[in-house]
């Protein structure tokens, strides 16, 4: 059985040093607590920091530590306090949280930080990768280690690698701000799963891709050279047995009594979280300030207890949160209260779990509220809690991720204030039929879809989407497979290679222009041509007067314009069907509004095609555009005659019944050949590859799904494939070394 591996910045325990003695306390964080009881049921090994630095630990405390952990499936990753502080404070929350929750004003990008953030995601991976096997899983969590599936694949390339974003995906224009952005995509891009807690957070994540870094999706994948990286949405769940249950331990029931008993009041509303700006806090108290000026009534038969956990107390941003909480707090108590009644309850610190639940259990209402938030974990712990005559109103933020599953709750927006306080009041007035019928749905869905939901759904996906790759790169061709072509190519004495250009021969360029064949090339296709067994085609969607141009001296064949244009090396050049150009008159000027519609695109006019180029255009506007562009040119070519083809980030009109198949056709009507070979990349070679006998060697450069026998990963696997055909001095020794007798 293959093990699994979780890798998160916090082990679930955390160390610490008391004298000389070392002592493991749970740690406190929603990561931690999610996915404490889950690690264990499958026997993971959990990697880490343990909560410790370097600083206070001699070489006997990390292997005292290392020895202690281990005891809890552990695996720590040790730091010193300078790289704690670069990679935690510094990056993580001071970079990329402000900018993933949309505070941009806060991010500050410290390239020092950038630095020592790599760095350590470095020592995670040397940390896994000395204890993992090529097949195990592993399952790398949230912002702290974004660059580290990429390091993982690197590697080991065999295992199963999944990374899962607990904070929120932001939009594009945000993202883009971060100065090392396609580092973090590339790194991210290394795992074979990428989860979110929301929809809108994949679209967001796509369309980062697409735009930086070039990569288009297939469905829900995104197609990175060849790799196929799957993402998805899994709305992380709780434990919901473990709430529920929890209102009924003793404890608990002598905590609800003491709470009851200081409150006093009828009505209780709650507000627990850390102290964090994204998380709105000075908002709620503003609402329900707001709630008593509008209500009089309810003073003195309502209470709010709001619960801040300290959080990041040394990040500036956090310390003038906390005063300004502390003045808020102290207005709203001096302006309402009374002798018997004091309006909020402020309690700044970490509860333990009996008084959570207490807290969960006692609320009438309960304010989860986030300006931003990946999920929020919270509302659906409250949920949990809820029921058997105390069903209990959520008010949730609208910006929160946990709003996409409970649409039931009392849905608002923070930032309004008369909305916020209209919604408490909602809540404080709702029926108990009213309450218990949208208790009812969303502690539905939240059993359904619990913590073990998640985490199962998460790896059974994880694993199909590595089968899925491990089927695609089944068809790459191995050592073994060039060497069987490599001999039969050999012992052959009719050989004819058809070779596809662009994509395949040379990589995409941004302009056709710019993809002019460089030295390396020319020389495998002169040493080929020049082999008097061969007979070589350049087959490519390019004018022919270019191929001429480029190729001529070379003394091969080509296929030109996909087909619609043939050249025998000894022959002129002619077509392969009757064809015509009037029809580019209609079709071009519908070109050029697109042109002029769509920034950065461009029309190639070849002699008897129109070919539309998108790929330096805005990814999204250019996806758009060109869908439309095939429903208006459909529409258009019914009556003409002509056929769409679709290309690498191109559109191309050209006449109907001409393509590399047909125009194939030509060389092999009246010729054996005992060698028959094909390669190309896109759409219009595999016309090609279904016209050719089943004895022929036909492969396809890149991983998508073909007709293609074979596959190549790159131009420049292709480009060693075919100099090993080739007669250069390194493969005649091979030959001879081999026994195999060359041409």
């Amino acid at each position: 059985m293959n093990r699994l591996f979780i890798v998160s910045n916090r082990l679930p325990v955390t160390v610490h040093k008391r004298g000389n003695d070392l002592h493991l306390v749970p740690s406190v964080g929603g990561l931690a607590t999610g996915l404490g009881s889950i690690y264990r049921e499958h026997k993971a090994v959990w990697v880490g920091w343990p909560g410790i630095s370097g600083k206070h630990l001699t070489a006997e405390d990390r292997d005292q530590i290392a020895v202690l952990l281990s005891e809890h499936q552990c695996l720590p990753v040790f730091l010193s306090e300078y790289e704690f502080e670069k990679y935690y404070n510094g990056f993580c929350n001071k970079a990329l949280w402000p900018l993933f929750h949309y505070f941009s004003h806060y991010a500050e990008y410290d390239p020092a930080a950038w630095k020592i953030y790599a760095k350590v995601n470095k020592k995670f991976c040397d940390a896994v990768c000395a204890v993992a096997d090529p097949g195990d899983v592993i399952w790398v969590h949230d912002y702290h280690l974004m660059l580290l599936p990429g390091m993982l694949r690197k590697n080991l390339p065999d295992a199963a690698i999944g990374f899962f974003l607990h904070i929120p995906f932001p939009q594009y224009e945000v993202f883009r701000l971060l100065p090392w952005r396609r580092e973090v995509l590339f790194g991210l891009l290394g795992a074979d799963l990428i989860g979110f807690h929301t929809f809108e957070y994949v679209t967001y994540f796509f369309n980062a891709v697409r735009r930086i870094l070039g990569y288009e999706q297939e469905m829900t994948k995104i197609k990175a050279g060849d790799r196929r990286v799957k993402v998805d949405t899994f709305p992380m769940g709780i434990d919901c047995r473990r709430f529920a249950g929890a209102v009924h331990d003793p404890r608990v029931e002598k905590e609800i009594a003491a709470i009851r008993q200081l409150v006093g009041t009828e009505q209780i509303i709650l507000s627990i979280d850390r102290l964090d700006y994204t998380k709105g806090v000075p908002l709620r108290l503003m609402a329900y300030d707001a709630l008593m000026e509008k209500h009089p009534e309810l003073q003195e038969h309502v209470t709010f207890v709001l619960v801040a956990v300290p959080s990041r107390t040394r990040i500036d941003q956090y310390t003038r949160l906390k005063h300004e909480v502390d003045q808020l707090v102290g207005r709203i108590n001096g302006r309402h209260g009374t002798m018997s009644w004091i309006p909020v309850r402020y309690l700044f610190k970490f509860l333990p779990f009996h008084q959570l639940v207490a807290l969960y259990r006692l609320a009438d209402v309960a304010l989860i509220t986030p300006l931003r938030d990946g999920m929020n974990l919270m509302a659906k712990e409250y949920l949990a809690t809820k029921g058997g005559g105390r069903p209990g109103v959520l008010v949730l933020s609208e910006f929160a991720g946990a709003a996409k599953e409970l649409g039931e709750a009392v849905l608002v927006n923070p930032n309004n204030l008369r909305e916020f306080s209209s919604a408490i009041y909602q809540g404080l007035t709702m029926t108990e039929e009213e309450k218990k019928k949208r208790l009812r749905v969303m502690q539905g869905r939240l059993v359904r879809y619990d913590l073990e939901r998640w985490t199962s759904d998460f790896l059974d996906v994880l694993g199909a989407t590595r089968n899925y790759q491990r089927m695609l790169d089944a068809r790459f061709m191995d050592e073994d497979l060039v060497a069987q072509v490599t001999e039969e190519y050999c012992h052959a004495t009719a050989r004819i290679l058809f070779l596809d250009y662009d994509g395949t021969l040379v990589p995409i360029a941004r302009t056709p222009d710019q993809a002019y064949p460089d030295p390396e090339i020319l020389r495998i296709l002169a040493e080929l041509s020049g082999d008097p067994r061969n007979r070589v085609i350049i087959t490519s969607g390019r004018d022919r007067a270019v191929l001429e141009e480029w190729f001529g001296a070379l003394g091969v064949d080509f296929i030109a314009e996909h087909g619609i244009w043939i050249k025998e090396r000894e022959g002129e050049w002619k077509t392969v069907t009757l064809v015509s150009k009037d029809w580019k008159s209609e079709i071009r000027p519908i070109l050029e509004v697109y042109v002029d519609r769509t920034p950065g695109t461009f029309i190639e006019e070849k002699e008897y095609s129109l070919a539309w180029h998108f790929r330096n255009a805005d990814s999204g506007l250019a996806g758009m555009r060109s869908i439309e562009l095939r429903e208006d040119l459909m529409l258009r070519t019914k009556h003409l005659d002509l056929t769409l083809l679709e290309g690498d980030k191109v559109v191309e009109v050209k006449n109907s019944g001409t393509d590399k198949g047909v125009a194939a056709l030509n060389w092999l009507r009246n010729t054996m050949y005992d060698f028959i070979f094909a390669i190309g990349d896109d759409r219009t070679d595999e016309d090609l590859f279904a016209a050719l006998p089943g004895t022929a060697y036909t492969i396809k450069v890149g991983p998508d799904p073909s007709l293609a026998m074979y596959s190549l990963r790159s131009v420049a696997a292709v480009r060693n494939l075919l100099k090993g055909l080739g007669p250069g001095p390194e493969r005649s020794a091979k030959r001879r070394v081999s026994g195999v007798q060359g041409p």
